[in-house]
């Protein structure tokens, strides 16, 4: 059985084996992908559609008709751009270099190499695009974590086996234990996520790998409940809902920023350049944190009591310097 991602690995390769083995027979090729005729011919047909963005159709690759018999052979045109080297434009080698150094951040000990080779690979063909796209990725900072702990995640996602956590939670100025079955790995804002059925919440939680103080790999198989979906992080890692709070912040403008980095349910113009902002909050701790980091460009209006409460916590802050 040939799944899809099989099927896309075997197209890569398929196109330059036909370009360099013009005439060869259908039934040579399945032996040589190790697959069978039919399956060979299957791939042929989706072939016939590809191309460069923007081809028309008389513009896209061409298969020998014959071959689809099974029993022919295979020929091949309009597939010669393929033997062109690669150049690509400055954006192209920001976005492939950028995203495969911050893969190496998360990947294991025993894939890195391949990164690596990677990396070199499309810097020489990006040229002088690539050195273009270092500087600008030196900007994109990935929060390491600890390489034992990276390695052990890595080792039981690949293996699909149950994971201990000690994990500390700042929030709540705890360390907890659990047991988890992990999912993947997610990178958001600088910093590597671990998704997993959490056994102690009985849901799906993400896991900030910087914040995990020990991790064992379980002799127990990782089994998600059937319900346990990938969250959807396309808008960002946090993704209000309706259940928590709703609180005003009057922001300076120093802090007009936030107004445009985080999620947010409406935002209006206040005096003296000020924006009056309404935003969920799961964790008022989070808030608190947020304001103090601020430095008095914001200001918390409503929920009243969380106001007193991050003040209380200024000057506890305060009163440890002076202590």
């Amino acid at each position: 059985m040939s799944n899809a991602r099989d099927q896309v690995q075997r197209l890569l390769a398929l196109v330059p084996y036909l370009r360099e083995n013009d005439g060869a027979r259908v039934e040579d090729v399945a032996k040589e992908f190790g697959v069978r005729p039919k399956q060979i011919i299957a791939d042929l047909k989706v072939l016939w559609f590809c191309g460069l963005p923007g081809a028309q159709m008389g513009d896209l690759i061409e298969i020998d008709i014959e071959a689809a018999e099974g029993d022919g052979v295979i020929h091949i045109n309009n597939a010669d751009y393929l033997a062109r080297p690669l150049r690509l434009a400055a954006d192209e080698a920001l976005a492939l270099l950028t995203a495969l150094r911050t893969l190496r951040e998360v990947t294991a000990d025993a894939d890195r190499d391949a990164v690596d080779r990677a990396i070199a690979k499309l810097e020489r063909a990006a040229g002088e695009a690539a050195a273009a796209s270092e500087g600008a990725a030196a900007h994109v900072h990935v929060e390491p974590a600890a390489p034992e702990i990276a390695e052990t995640v890595n080792r039981g996602l690949a293996a699909k086996r149950r994971l201990h956590l000690t994990y500390d939670v700042p929030s709540r100025d705890e360390t907890t234990e659990r047991d988890v079955d992990p999912m993947r790995l997610v990178v958001s804002d600088g910093r590597t996520y671990l998704e997993a059925w959490c056994r102690l919440a009985e849901d799906v939680r993400l896991f900030r790998l910087d914040r995990i103080a020990a991790v064992k790999l379980l002799d127990l198989p990782s089994e998600p409940s059937p319900d346990a979906t990938p969250r959807d992080l396309s808008n960002g890692m946090f993704q209000p809902s309706e259940q928590d709070l709703l609180a005003t912040l009057r922001l300076a403008p120093p802090a007009r920023w936030v107004a445009e980095y985080y999620p947010n349910e409406s935002v209006e113009e206040g005096p003296e350049g000020s924006l009056i902002v309404k935003l969920r909050v799961a964790d008022t701790a989070w808030l608190q944190r947020l304001v103090l980091r601020l430095g008095g460009a914001a200001t918390v209006l409503d929920p009243p009591g969380l106001t007193s409460q991050i003040a209380a916590t200024a000057r506890e802050a305060l009163s440890a310097y002076e202590d």
